[in-house]
């Protein structure tokens, strides 16, 4: 499964570092750990964590027992960096505020808040500033193109809920087939937020095996993707089989994970629909691409799209990565 459309496949114009006078500290990944998650609890952004650890392009996994550096909470490191302006490749072109329009933001009913875009800002920096997922204000505003924000528009905060706490070694699950994969144990909420994810494709129309082996080569294609390698990744991952979920809710045809799937979302400009055929496939597709681009060799993007990038770099391949990649390159040379 991957580590987390447009026809480029490029890191946003407005990727962010953090002000040199943050110092920085080492934590390790738990178990349901998120880039995001990781960027809101540390009072940065998304986009400054991958710059910092050098995490692939697309590559919103992280592995648990990871180690990354976080910025060190003080006066340099209390709000978000401030993004650098966003270019027409990644954005509509900026216009000055209304006057009297400012970025704080106002009241709603139910205890909600609104924030008004002003030049520069963008959702990751936005839900950075005020510690909420990144998910989560996706889901609230539901924008066509979460991409591209308009100066002036109106982004709704949601509510803060109190976090449920991760759970200590004493009460984590104990390994079923259920809960699994390679050796890890997934939580109880990614249980079942997969079982979820069955239950909604087992109910609907999905391609045959024939059409999305078509799908993934027109795809591939288009995106400058080797397509017997993209056909290799897809029968590996899934069987060209649109339904399969894997235990860690990775979904459809190339496994993406839902996390993975905003990330692909952000490089393509427009939000996809994990759960739609096509959709799933530029995902893959594009993060395979993103791979190859940052990876050293083919055999490198490859595990990367398994295990993560950073993690083979610094770690090297697990054997269960070893078997994946000699698969798929052998899966590709018959396709």
């Amino acid at each position: 499964m991957p580590f987390a459309d447009s026809t480029a496949v490029t890191p946003p114009a407005h990727v962010l570092f953090a002000p040199k006078a943050v110092t920085w500290r080492s934590v390790t990944v738990r178990p349901g750990d998120t880039v995001w998650d990781l960027a809101i609890a540390h009072h940065t952004t998304p986009e400054a964590l991958v710059a910092r650890n050098r995490l692939p392009l697309g590559g919103s996994l992280v592995r648990p027992g990871q180690t990354l550096l976080v910025p060190v909470p003080g006066p340099a490191a209390s709000t978000a960096p401030r993004p650098t302006k966003a270019t027409a490749a990644t954005a509509k072109p900026m216009k000055k505020p209304a006057p009297g329009r400012t970025s704080t933001p106002r009241p709603r009913a139910g205890g909600g808040r609104i924030h008004v875009v002003v030049e520069g800002d963008t959702m990751f920096g936005i839900a950075a500033r005020y510690h909420v997922s990144l998910t989560k204000l996706l889901a609230a505003n539901r924008l066509p193109n979460p991409a591209r924000i308009d100066v002036g528009a109106r982004i709704v905060i949601p509510v803060a809920v109190a976090a449920t706490p991760k759970p200590t070694p004493s009460t984590r699950p104990q390994p079923t087939s259920e809960n699994s994969f390679a050796g890890y144990t997934y939580s109880d909420a990614t249980v079942a937020a997969a079982r979820a994810s069955r239950a909604r494709l087992a109910r609907a129309d999905v391609p045959s095996r024939t059409q999305i082996a078509a799908m993934i080569r027109a795809t591939a294609t288009r995106h400058g993707v080797d397509p017997h390698l993209a056909l290799a990744l897809g029968w590996q991952e899934s069987g060209w089989n649109q339904r399969a979920v894997s235990v860690a809710n990775a979904i459809g045809t190339m496994q993406v994970m839902p996390v993975s799937g905003t990330w692909a979302s952000q490089l393509a400009g427009r939000t996809l629909d994990l759960y739609d055929a096509q959709d799933n496939i530029t995902a893959g597709v594009v993060l395979l691409r993103a791979l190859q681009s940052a990876a050293d060799s083919r055999e490198q993007a490859v595990a990367g799209y398994y295990q993560g990038l950073h993690s083979v770099r610094t770690r090297g391949m697990f054997e269960d990565t070893k078997r994946y990649v000699a698969t798929v390159l052998a899966f590709s040379e018959r396709m």
